[in-house]
């Protein structure tokens, strides 16, 4: 019995050491989504705090009083930006006027654009995902990218692959700089269904004490921000502090941050510098695993262009969303004689 133990030891050892590599990776599984990692927010905020002290340094600049104020266009990407043939209409003639930044995913292969306006307007960028923080990252880079280039841009634009301008340039510039006093266009919502689910996407008390669920709000992932909020969203630590946190994965049907981030931090910040609605149209009547409808070329006309500028508020919608590559074409057709005319 006695020359048998260390067999048996030996057996017993082996065997547990089985068990423990099969049963780790569910024992020991991460219970959240992948965060951001470290690497990445410092490079971020490295950027951030360039952004803002240049932006501090140029806002007593005489030079900024005698030319025109530009709007930039902010694309949020992570496929072929198929639309650049409709944009460069819109953009045409109007060069003084405007700026065009991509943040493109990095982990994706994209066909860059050789239209004027898009090219070499790629800012460095960061993979992203749904569900995930880093589709805020993306768009605060943008901001502090546009920031930093051009202390004209005054109007910044968030817009996907899948957007298309609904109004000629001009109608867009005007109804932007008419205001006054200037306003961002973001949509601010509250008591929206589902919004205690989201909130809690993180756990039940992660967004204490920054962020208490009566402040909680949710809106369109696409706005148009002034360059103060503007300002104010790449300076923010304290309550993206909380957004970027990980979602549960048992949450993550829950979990839209980038919906969450902009309309609470604005809505906590300056709820009177904003409209509450943005202007950017989207058909969510068949909303398929959280994307709004998707039009195809046979959904394109002149009577469709006509009911998506449509609005409730004051202003028309500038853009729209969401359409599929092969509607470039039909697009193209009515361009010059509905799209891009008054």
């Amino acid at each position: 019995m006695a020359t048998s133990s260390p067999l048996f030891l030996s057996f017993s050892l082996l065997l547990s050491l089985a068990l423990v590599l099969l049963l780790a990776p569910r024992l020991l599984s991460p219970k959240t989504l992948p965060p951001i990692p470290a690497a990445n927010e410092l490079q971020d905020l490295a950027l951030f705090r360039r952004a803002t002290l240049s932006s501090s340094s140029n806002h007593s600049s005489s030079d900024l009083h005698s030319s025109p104020p530009k709007i930039a266009f902010l694309f949020l990407t992570n496929s072929d930006l198929s639309f650049s043939p409709l944009w460069e209409l819109f953009f045409s003639s109007h060069s003084s006027l405007f700026n065009v930044y991509v943040h493109a995913d990095p982990s994706t292969h994209l066909l860059l654009p050789q239209t004027p306006s898009f090219r070499h307007r790629f800012i460095p960028s960061q993979p992203t995902s749904r569900s995930s923080p880093t589709l805020i990252s993306a768009a605060r880079r943008l901001l502090a990218a546009a920031l930093l280039d051009d202390p004209l841009n005054s109007f910044f634009a968030l817009l996907s692959q899948h957007c298309i301008p609904l109004n000629p340039f001009p109608s867009l510039y005007h109804s932007l700089l008419s205001q006054r006093p200037l306003k961002s266009f973001i949509e601010i919502l509250a008591d929206e269904p589902g919004l205690r689910a989201r909130y809690v996407a993180r756990g039940d008390l992660a967004m204490l004490p920054e962020v208490p669920f009566p402040q909680f709000r949710v809106g369109s992932q696409f706005f148009v921000l002034t360059r103060r909020h503007a300002l104010l969203v790449v300076r923010d630590r304290r309550l993206w502090k909380k957004f970027r946190l990980p979602c549960f994965k048992s949450r993550e049907s829950s979990c839209y941050p980038e919906e969450h981030y902009f309309p609470t931090l604005l809505s906590m910040r300056d709820p009177a510098g904003c409209s509450g609605y943005t202007l950017t149209r989207v058909n969510w009547t068949e909303s398929v695993d959280g994307h709004p409808h998707l039009y195809g070329p046979g959904e394109v006309s002149a009577d469709l262009i006509r009911t998506l500028r449509k609005s409730n508020s004051s202003y028309e919608y500038m853009f729209a969303r969401k359409f599929s590559p092969a509607c470039l074409e039909p697009l193209m057709e009515l361009a010059n004689t509905v799209i891009l005319k008054d």
